[in-house]
């Protein structure tokens, strides 16, 4: 069943990937309410097509994959016409889309290191998932936690989306005070609204691990809740800094930021608590602390980098 699901979205993940263009462009010239309609559209569409495709047609996880890719691609013709029809900003036409090395050059100059940095994710759940093999109950409640984790870091990455085209326009216009307004200003709101997601899962671990039906593993989650929560506004400022860096032209330094958060300093430090776990028989809970420390870390190195961009890129009046 994966297979036959990974096929059916991978050939035809055309849809995904000319939304994210078009999703961009259409950030890019302030217009992001037409961006979140054609994400609405493509995932009502789902999940009308969903109970057609699986039982109506009997296609079982077949037609969850069309209804997937059926989805997208719809949701990227809405965002093409959009595109076409609001962004007056852009010439349009096919006269405009001839390949040219320098700007090619430019876009994977910062898109490459952020590619890397999404494959990172899928990594590093996978070897924690090695890491916790010792304890099904801890793989269990870590897998659950990571839904929660997401689910209060889409904040953050939402305001990175943000952050990026704001800080990049101005960025282009040479304009300091601006630059440095969208980063001072990003970094207040992202920290309140991780704040405040901290706050919401500290408050109330018991009812997300009702949510998530974590059964057995309900103690497990619920310190993985606790615990790893207080690296919640560390994580989003990281993910600040990684967009800023992305508007400044600093690929490198969003990647090696990424790399200390999901390998670098998180697996190491997991791998090692969980040594101590199961030798010297400690709480599990102490592997959750890997996070905390590699978010603070990260975040101190994040800071650096930002200082060192700024007193390089920012030259001009």
């Amino acid at each position: 069943m994966s297979i036959d699901y990974l096929r059916i979205c991978c050939l035809l993940s055309f849809g995904v990937v000319f939304f994210s263009i078009f999703e961009k462009l259409l950030q890019a010239t302030g217009r992001s309410l037409y961006s979140t309609i054609g994400q609405v559209t493509g995932a009502v569409i789902n999940m009308v097509l969903d109970p057609i495709l699986i039982y109506g047609f009997n296609l079982g996880v077949q037609g969850a994959a069309y209804a997937t890719v059926i989805g997208q691609i719809l949701s990227a013709l809405l965002l093409v016409i959009f595109h076409i029809r609001l962004n007056k900003e852009f010439d349009h036409g096919l006269t405009y889309a001839k390949p040219n090395k320098r700007i090619i050059k430019e876009i994977y100059s910062i898109g490459l290191p952020a590619i890397i940095a999404q494959a990172l994710m899928s990594f590093m759940v996978y070897a924690m998932n090695l890491i916790l093999k010792f304890d099904p109950s801890a793989q269990t409640a870590y897998g659950l936690f990571y839904k929660v984790q997401q689910f209060v870091l889409f904040m953050a990455f939402g305001l990175r989306d943000a952050i990026t085209p704001i800080i990049a326009f101005s960025y282009g216009m040479q304009n300091k005070k601006r630059v440095k307004d969208g980063i001072k200003y990003g970094l207040i709101y992202t920290i309140v609204l991780m704040a405040l997601g901290t706050l919401i899962t500290e408050l109330f671990p018991n009812f997300f691990a009702t949510l998530f039906n974590a059964g057995q593993s309900r103690m497990y989650f619920i310190s993985a809740v606790r615990i790893i929560s207080i690296s919640f506004v560390f994580a989003g400022v990281n993910i600040a800094f990684q967009g800023v860096y992305q508007a400044l032209n600093g690929g490198m330094e969003s990647l090696v930021v990424s790399l200390l958060r999901q390998a670098i300093l998180i697996l190491p430090l997991a791998w090692g608590f969980s040594k101590l776990v199961i030798q010297y028989g400690m709480d599990v809970s102490l592997i959750w602390y890997a996070f905390v420390i590699t978010e603070v870390l990260s975040c101190l190195v994040g800071w650096v980098f930002l200082r060192r961009i700024e007193k390089k890129k920012m030259v001009f009046d």
